[in-house]
C-alpha cells in the first residue's frame, strides 16, 4: 500500500471526522480520481507532437493515455470535428495515490519561483484543478529527450460536498496552498 493511502486511512480520516463532525465513516471525503490532461494544439499539423506528448504522459503517470478529439469544427483554427488534439489519463486507486505523492513531494517543489498553488481553484463541488506549465518538473522526464516544453492540467476529483471539505482534505495531503 502506498504511504499516502496509509496516511489517509490512519491520520486524515480521524482528523476530518473530528473537524467536520461526521457521524458515518462513509461521509468522510476521499480522493476519487486524478485526471491528467495535456492539450496539444499543434497536433493538427504534426501528428508526431501528439505521440511525443503521449509518451511523456505515459512516463509521468505510469499508465497509457487516450487521445482526446475535437468536439466541433472551428474554421479559424483550421480544426475539424474528430481531429486528435490532446491526450488524457485517469488515475484511480494505488496509481493515483503514488502520482499524488510524487506530485506534492517531488514535482511541485521543483517549480521555479514556487510560492504555492492557488487555493481558490475549486469548482464549487469539491474538485480541484491545477495547471502545470512544464513537464520537466517530474523527475522521470529526462531533460535531453524533451522535444518541446508542454504544460498539463491535473484535476483532483473528490467525494467532498463543499470546497471547504475538499480544501481541508488536500491540505491534509500536504498540498502546498499559497497563503
Amino acid at each position: 500500500m502506498s504511504r499516502l493511502k496509509e496516511k489517509y486511512q490512519n491520520e486524515i480520516v480521524p482528523a476530518l471526522e473530528s473537524k467536520f463532525g461526521y457521524k458515518n465513516i462513509m461521509q468522510v471525503p476521499k480522493l476519487d480520481k486524478v485526471v491528467i490532461n495535456m492539450g496539444v494544439g499543434e497536433a493538427k499539423e504534426n501528428a508526431k507532437l501528439l505521440e511525443a506528448a503521449m509518451g511523456d504522459l505515459e512516463i509521468i503517470s505510469g499508465q497509457k493515455p487516450v487521445t482526446t478529439k475535437a468536439k466541433n469544427s472551428i474554421a479559424n483554427f483550421k480544426l475539424r470535428e474528430g481531429m486528435p488534439i490532446g491526450c488524457k489519463v485517469t488515475l484511480r486507486g494505488e496509481k493515483m495515490y503514488e502520482f499524488v505523492d510524487r506530485l506534492i513531494n517531488l514535482a511541485l517543489p521543483r517549480v521555479r519561483d514556487f510560492r504555492g498553488v492557488n487555493p481558490n481553484a475549486f469548482d464549487g463541488r469539491g474538485n480541484y484543478a491545477l495547471g502545470i506549465k512544464e513537464q520537466l518538473i517530474f523527475p522521470e522526464i529526462e531533460y535531453d529527450k524533451v522535444d518541446k516544453v508542454r504544460g498539463m492540467d491535473v484535476i483532483f476529483v473528490t467525494t467532498a460536498n463543499t470546497d471547504e471539505e475538499a480544501r481541508e482534505l488536500l491540505a491534509q495531503f500536504n498540498m502546498p496552498f499559497a497563503k
